[in-house]
């Protein structure tokens, strides 16, 4: 191993956590249950050669970013009641548009009045349902988050361990 890697610099997965506002709630709640939250970044590229040079160029001109999705199904959690309610009532425009925040737990500091605070990356999503059922184990259910919109970068606060943000 090189000199600069060690161990204790590998982010695990559980660094990024993300939350979702289920409308009615005036908080972001956390996403679990979920056994994939996979982000592909799909972006538009703009692709030309010019007559005076031998190769080509590329430019990105747009991002058309996909969050792939599989969830377990448990009683009574907000987020995964609200996502499973797109599916099964077949939701359409805005019904099936929500927020989602991903914060990098990396950057979570606890301040003296003891809230934690940490940067994240908030944008709005259509819930793009695929299927539901396609195991024996448990309910599960799986879609897309498909981008709404600008992402902004946001500083998030929680004073219950992050279990919820504000």
């Amino acid at each position: 191993m090189g000199k600069n890697l060690k161990n204790a610099d590998l982010v695990l997965r559980t660094g990024k956590v993300a939350f979702c506002h289920v409308p009615g709630q005036s908080v972001y709640t956390r996403m679990e249950g979920f056994t994939s939250l996979s982000a592909s970044k799909n972006p538009t590229e703009y692709e030309r050669q010019y007559v005076d040079e031998d190769f080509k160029r590329t430019d990105i001109t747009a991002y058309n970013t996909a969050i792939a999705y599989a969830l377990d199904r448990y009683k009574k959690h907000p987020v995964t009641d609200d996502i499973i309610g797109i599916h099964e009532n077949e939701l359409l425009g805005q019904d099936a548009v929500r927020s989602i925040i991903n914060v990098d737990m990396t950057t979570a500091q606890q301040g003296s009045n003891g809230i934690w605070s940490a940067s994240a990356k908030m944008r709005d999503y259509a819930v793009i349902p695929d299927a539901d059922g396609d195991t024996t184990d448990c309910m599960t259910y799986s879609g897309n988050f498909k981008t709404r919109g600008e992402m902004e970068d946001v500083t998030v606060f929680s004073t219950d361990d992050f279990q919820t943000i504000t």
